[in-house]
């Protein structure tokens, strides 16, 4: 048998948008500056409306039973997805559009010239039809090659899984049990390699405050050879599906694609997709408005990346870069400073919670004194939303579920010290070298 790293097919990557810097440029080079990042982050300006591209696709699809209309809706397609390049182009969901499209392309032999669908009117769109063929429960499950741990290349040890999970305000746990406090407002790379790519976008909790909460999510599952087609699947808040975008809720129509499926455990809350042929479990969940992400992943799975790739940007793989994070210690001084004597009768914070009521609420349902806890205080003293204690109580009941090593559950204080010794700025750094290059060319260009 080959290793999952030698039986995958290789696509083309996925777009990521990132965070810029900002810097004390003079005002010419600002607006220099500015024309570049309009051009590197067009999302800034615009929101991307990809979704709206999917969804008219699907319902105009949803009746026709002619190869010939099925093309027309897929240029008319091609032509909504190629108008959001310009707003759209970090977002996942669009990526999986551009290869989806191909795809059907190919597969249907349909010519990229020719008439499309009319502009359809404005109205909420149908709900998506449901899968051509039943839902893989009553099929086979499929050949060995589906299924990783049937399949482990000869006289190769057990696989090593590995976990990473993200939640609060926002909290990361990498796959090297790291446990960081991150600002990365915005889009931002969570998981992206041969086999899956992962976003998540995080938006403020509270207007003005440095607070920031995983909204929305995007996961995109590549296509496997005779295992599953290329699935997407995407989450936001009050909206948590039972199925991928496409309305299926498993690998499509291929003999393995009992391999890929979406359980939802409660209805717009907790929401379980297993990959067995990459041996991979994801879980996310909406507790309160926000979201939480959780995986198990074999290591070889994570380690499998593509060629010329560079992962330093990737959150569950290197962490959050140094500029975006934030420590506990620091962030409790400065509170037990804003909380100390004559700044009020009930010492509260800004957010109705003192240091030591937010201890009080945390350990009702973290009794142990560890990161998840300390999560917990962090996230009430900084929002106010009671909500985030039981988005860490869930966290840490996924990592009971999902990490191989049950000595690793709980993680403290001294143990992310230890990683803040020796921190791994890898993701700044090339993202700064490259903005270098290009504001010294701007330079260069004004004075000839």
């Amino acid at each position: 048998m080959h290793s999952p790293r030698e039986r995958s097919k290789v696509l083309p990557r996925a777009g990521w948008m990132v965070m810029g810097v900002r810097g004390r440029p003079s005002a010419l080079e600002v607006c220099r500056v500015l024309a570049v990042f309009l051009l590197l982050f067009p999302g800034a300006s615009r929101p991307c409306k990809i979704l709206r591209c999917n969804s008219e696709f699907w319902a105009s699809t949803s009746s026709s039973g002619q190869e010939e209309e099925f093309c027309t809706a897929l240029r008319a397609y091609n032509g909504c997805v190629r108008r959001t390049a310009r707003t759209c182009r970090g977002d996942l969901a669009y990526h999986s559009a551009q290869h989806g499209i191909e795809d059907l392309m190919s597969q249907h032999n349909c010519s990229k010239e020719g008439p499309t669908s009319p502009p359809r009117a404005r109205t909420p769109p149908p709900p998506l039809p449901p899968p051509l063929q039943p839902d893989s429960q009553e099929r086979s499950d499929g050949p060995e090659a589906c299924h990783y741990e049937r399949s482990p290349p000869r006289g190769a040890a057990q696989p090593n899984y590995t976990h990473c999970g993200f939640f609060g305000d926002p909290h990361l746990r990498t796959f090297g049990d790291d446990f960081q406090t991150c600002k990365v407002e915005g889009a931002w790379p969570l998981i992206h390699n041969r086999y899956l790519s992962v976003q998540v976008t995080n938006t403020p909790v509270v207007p003005g405050s440095l607070a920031t909460a995983p909204s929305k999510l995007t996961i995109i599952f590549k296509n496997f050879q005779e295992c599953v087609d290329q699935k997407m699947y995407h989450a936001e808040t009050d909206e948590l599906p039972s199925a991928f975008a496409d309305g299926s809720k498993n690998g499509g129509e291929r003999h393995g694609a009992n391999a890929l499926r979406v359980v939802e455990q409660v209805p717009g809350q907790h929401v379980v997709i297993q990959a067995r042929y990459i041996g991979t479990t994801v879980v996310v969940r909406q507790v309160g408005r926000y979201l939480t992400f959780a995986v198990r992943m074999p290591e070889e799975v994570v380690n499998s990346v593509e060629e010329g790739d560079d992962q330093d940007l990737y959150l569950c793989l290197h962490g959050c870069p140094a500029n975006q994070r934030i420590h506990f210690r620091d962030f409790r001084a400065r509170a037990a400073e804003a909380q100390g004597p004559g700044r009020g009768r009930s010492g509260a914070g800004a957010h109705g919670f003192t240091y030591q009521s937010a201890r009080a609420t945390c350990k009702e349902r973290l009794p142990v004194e560890d990161l998840y806890f300390q999560s917990c205080v962090f996230d009430l003293l900084s929002s106010g939303d009671i909500n985030f204690t039981m988005a860490a109580y869930y966290a840490f009941e996924d990592v009971k579920m999902l990490h191989s090593n049950s000595k690793m559950y709980h993680l403290f204080e001294k143990d992310a010290f230890k990683s803040r010794a020796a921190p791994r700025d890898g993701g700044s750094a090339p993202l700064l070298g490259v903005l270098a290059v290009l504001f010294w060319t701007q330079c260069c260009a004004l004075r000839l």
